[in-house]
């Protein structure tokens, strides 16, 4: 199995689930702190490959969430500059085994890289937080 190095949001009960998902999968985790990470644009570009720049931000993200930003219309530039000065609008998690990245937690895109026990995976998708319900 992979060693993947794994950046986070402390405390996001997305990335918990992520994290549960690769350890019940058999690899070993190192964890990173993705809001106190010295990050260029440079490093943060390899991360997305040919992805659309939509893709890239963070959908939770207050500021995306209500319009302010919207990724679709963000240039690439743009884009990885914000995200230097501001990584809470960067997906969850960013990943890397060897010299390879992944941004996202995509389940089919993720058992394609590294492989996962699918049976672990669960009903929920992974990729978002789970709702908070009220009531």
């Amino acid at each position: 199995m992979a060693k993947v190095i794994f950046w986070e949001k402390p405390g996001c009960q997305g990335n918990k689930r992520q994290k549960e998902i690769l350890l019940a999968s058999g690899h070993e985790l190192e964890v990173n702190d993705l809001l106190t990470e010295s990050w260029t644009v440079e490093t943060l570009a390899s991360f997305f490959g040919s992805r659309p720049v939509s893709e890239w931000f963070n959908p939770s993200n207050p500021g995306v969430k209500s319009g302010e930003i919207v990724p679709a219309e963000v240039q690439p530039e743009v884009a990885l500059g914000m995200m230097v000065e501001e990584p809470l609008l960067i997906v969850r998690p960013l990943m890397q085994v060897g010299k390879q990245r992944l941004a996202g937690f995509d389940v089919n895109e993720v058992h394609n890289w590294i492989g996962l026990n699918l049976a672990s995976v669960g009903e929920r998708d992974p990729r978002h937080c789970p709702c908070v319900v009220f009531g």
